[in-house]
């Protein structure tokens, strides 16, 4: 069986080379409210999305990431994308949960950048970021108040080329229990 929103799914690949040029104020929007669905432990909707297109922030963004990360001065963790979306969820709205809706956040985001004709990645070291003082500091220059944790960012822009064909689904990946 195939319909468009399984053929998203099954060809969705991760993008590591953008172009440089602004998706377009109604593909972020629908890729935002795409997020905006995703489900959450009792519907109490932890997650936060920040939508990051200032390029000084989005760079500032990306030194800190590079930072963590250990890499050499120079490299992009974001490969080029000229948006970042991050991800972060209230630890004291669901505290069993908050992890997960924020994950299955991140998934629609990525899923939905697809399916508009943008590429993406999920970027780590969210955590990272926002449990050190560079993003408390953030968050409060913001305005964003709350027990938040870093889930992910996920890049977002145009793919410079298409993307790789998937990888072989491993033998053992689905088990039946009948």
């Amino acid at each position: 069986m195939t319909n468009p929103t399984l053929l998203t799914l099954e060809t969705r690949r991760s993008c590591r080379n953008f172009k440089p040029d602004m998706p377009s104020e109604e593909e972020i929007a629908a890729v935002l409210r795409a997020g905006t669905f995703a489900p959450t432990g009792m519907g109490k909707q932890s997650p936060l999305i920040i939508a990051v297109t200032n390029r000084e922030l989005r760079d500032r963004i990306a030194e800190e990431n590079r930072k963590i990360g250990n890499w050499q001065a120079g490299f992009d963790p974001f490969y080029g994308a000229p948006v970042i979306l991050i991800v972060l969820a209230d630890r004291s709205t669901n505290p069993r949960t908050y992890l997960y809706d924020g994950s299955c956040v991140m998934a629609n985001l990525l899923n939905a950048a697809a399916a508009v004709g943008l590429g993406s990645c999920w970027i780590h070291r969210a955590k990272e970021e926002f449990d050190a003082p560079f993003g408390k500091e953030l968050l409060a220059e913001l305005g964003i108040a709350g027990d938040l944790e870093g889930i992910g960012h996920v890049a977002l822009g145009y793919a410079a080329q298409p993307p790789a064909p998937a990888a072989e689904r491993k033998k053992d990946y689905i088990r039946f229990v009948r």
